[in-house]
């Protein structure tokens, strides 16, 4: 009866494991993260082509507020840790400290979130940025906000997975759905940081002499 469990076992195991020696679910996931990357790839660019081409304000210098931002960043940063966390404990079957790390990868999503929120809120109603008021405001939302999106579909799968920990069946056995969510939350973490950088610092670098209105 061992003997049969045990093969079972194997060719679950062998259904599940590629001929690289990889999930195909893990595959899959690089696969749609490659063609992410690239999607916010066109974007990013999309921003730096049209960022001086737009005569009427506001303008991205007088329009951010970068300690709100870096508050934000930081949070989405320190939420990877927690990911990092989560992972490692389901790996090792201590669901009580899955539970803990997992929802406070969620609850640092919703914070993120929040900022984002805020900081929208702020450039329309404070600075008149709009949508449709001119190229920056259509790239800059377009861009942050696809971002936004991203998180907040992280936020969902993540909280799910908390969800279901509370069925009685989730063990070290789902580590690797914990795992393919992770790639993709630390996928949504690194383009923030790009995102960040190439657009909030590199303005304020730019613009370091010039005054805010």
């Amino acid at each position: 009866m061992s003997e049969l469990a045990a093969n079972g076992h194997h060719e679950e195991v062998d259904h599940e494991v590629g001929c690289l020696g990889i999930p195909h679910r893990k595959i899959m996931m690089w696969a749609f993260l490659g063609s992410d990357c690239m999607f916010f790839g066109a974007l990013i660019l999309t921003y730096l082509v049209y960022h001086h081409r737009h005569t009427e304000g506001p303008f991205p210098y007088e329009t951010f507020n970068v300690v709100v931002t870096s508050l934000s960043t930081f949070d989405l940063l320190a939420s990877s840790l927690f990911m990092v966390l989560t992972l490692a404990a389901i790996q090792r079957n201590d669901i009580k400290w899955f539970r803990i790390w997992c929802g406070l990868t969620v609850l640092l999503g919703l914070i993120f979130l929040g900022f984002q929120a805020y900081e929208f809120t702020e450039f329309v109603h404070e600075k008149g940025l709009t949508l449709s008021k001119n190229l920056f405001g259509s790239t800059f939302y377009l861009l942050t906000g696809t971002h936004g999106t991203h998180v907040a579909i992280g936020v969902l799968w993540l909280a799910s997975l908390l969800i279901y920990s509370f069925n009685g069946k989730f063990d070290a056995k789902r580590a690797l759905d914990v795992e393919i969510a992770g790639l993709y939350w630390h996928f949504v973490d690194i383009v923030w940081i790009v995102i960040f950088t190439v657009v909030y610092l590199l303005e304020i670098l730019q613009n370091a002499g010039v005054p805010k209105a």
